[in-house]
């Protein structure tokens, strides 16, 4: 689609407002969950907003708001604003920046859109291990009840965090929308292969995620005969090996399943490794397909721990269901796309967004754009401006449409 330079520079303004926030040596940045950079780029955001006369509010849990108007019934447009390490600059940035366009083009053509734009808190798991922590607790999403001792990188609990800052886990349950929208890059290659202009989002994938300690022998390399070893990292090696047998087992359920994480202990050239701890992460669109993973990573633990000799301790830190998302809100993006000659396919997520806080508690939808070779939570992610442009005009014809009903 054909834009105006006037929402090309716009667009350009928003992100450059954005982009030294965090920057990184390697050229990525880092803005995590609750850190003084993820702060400065509210404080961004406010300034921006403020731009276009929105009324500002923080919520009890730190997430900041931009609104046209007072009234209930209105549409929350919204994303975050945090990355994960050495991340990328387009991640949740693109989707606020997509609510604040749209507010402005109502503005400019004098639409009556009820309308609040969201940048919520902490949606990435790189902080916390625990994903859209200030959308979930707002919307009292069951898995986000008691989260409190949730460690930081830098070793504070999430509940002092809280409690230094002012805020609380259990604030009131957000209230007065009608709807949900965000706009986020794909993270994946299939609208761009396809040459498609937009994602409209089915589904969202549910993750679930294990942190996994094992516990072998530390002992002398050379002196321990290979037949008297407790070898963690081999029952780790192991473990992974397994994990992407049944990630491939799983994939025509496009079920997907990484082990991310790998941390050995003492980590020494001639020790045996005595504690390794994997990050598991396993994610799906079928319940179906994830409890058959679940079912299958823990018997591949117990079977290579049993021949090792190794013990261990498997901790569920995440486990979440597929979301749908609203139908209505589906046709009804998809039918704007049509009319603004913009080109979409149905597709569903497979990485989590703070859609699926709001997916339990009102009518939601996502709007998916290119992401260059789809790389994402990478220094090397980019959108073009002109994708963000296409999406947010999707929002903008379908809430046009909604209205004039």
């Amino acid at each position: 689609m054909e834009h105006q330079i006037a929402d090309i520079q716009y667009c350009e303004r928003l992100f450059q407002r954005f982009y030294e926030i965090g920057s990184t040596p390697q050229g990525g940045v880092t803005r995590l969950g609750y850190s003084e950079t993820e702060d400065a780029m509210h404080e961004a955001f406010k300034e921006l907003a403020g731009e276009l006369g929105a009324r500002i509010d923080t919520d009890e849990v730190g997430n900041t708001y931009a609104a046209n108007t007072e009234e209930t019934g209105y549409t929350l447009i919204g994303s975050h604003l945090d990355s994960v390490i050495e991340g990328g600059r387009y991640d949740g940035v693109a989707g606020v920046m997509a609510g604040l366009m749209v507010m402005r083009w109502a503005k400019e053509d004098g639409i009556r859109i009820p309308l609040r734009v969201g940048a919520f808190r902490c949606e990435e798991s790189s902080n916390f291990g625990c994903c859209t922590i200030g959308s979930g607790l707002i919307t009292h999403e069951v898995y986000k009840q008691d989260i409190g001792h949730l460690m930081a990188k830098d070793g504070e609990s999430l509940e002092s965090i809280f409690e230094r800052r002012g805020l609380t886990l259990h604030p009131k349950k957000i209230s007065g929308l009608q709807r949900y929208l965000e706009l986020h890059i794909e993270q994946g290659k299939v609208l761009e292969e396809c040459q498609t202009e937009v994602g409209i989002v089915g589904t969202i994938a549910g993750p679930i995620r294990y942190r996994l300690e094992l516990r072998g022998m530390a002992e002398h390399s050379g002196a321990t005969p290979m037949d008297m070893r407790s070898d963690a990292l081999c029952a780790a090696a192991e473990i992974i090996l397994e994990m992407e047998k049944i990630g491939k087992w799983e994939s025509a359920y496009q079920s997907v399943a990484t082990v991310g994480v790998v941390q050995n202990h003492p980590n020494v050239l001639n020790v045996i490794p005595g504690r390794v701890e994997l990050g598991v992460d396993m994610r799906g669109i079928d319940q179906g397909s994830l409890d058959r993973m679940e079912r299958a990573f823990k018997a591949a633990v117990r079977e290579s721990c049993k021949k090792r000799g190794v013990e261990y301790v498997a901790e569920k830190i995440n486990s979440i269901p597929p979301i749908s998302m609203s139908e209505s809100v589906e046709d009804g993006l998809e039918h704007a796309a049509k009319r603004l000659g913009i080109s979409s396919r149905r597709m569903p997520s497979g990485a989590g967004h703070d859609a699926m806080s709001f997916a339990e508690i009102c009518d939601s939808g996502m709007v998916f754009i290119p992401c260059r070779g789809g790389v994402s939570h990478n220094p090397s992610e980019h959108a073009e401006l002109s994708s963000i442009c296409d999406g947010a005009r999707v929002m903008y014809e379908y809430l046009k449409g909604e209205i004039a009903q």
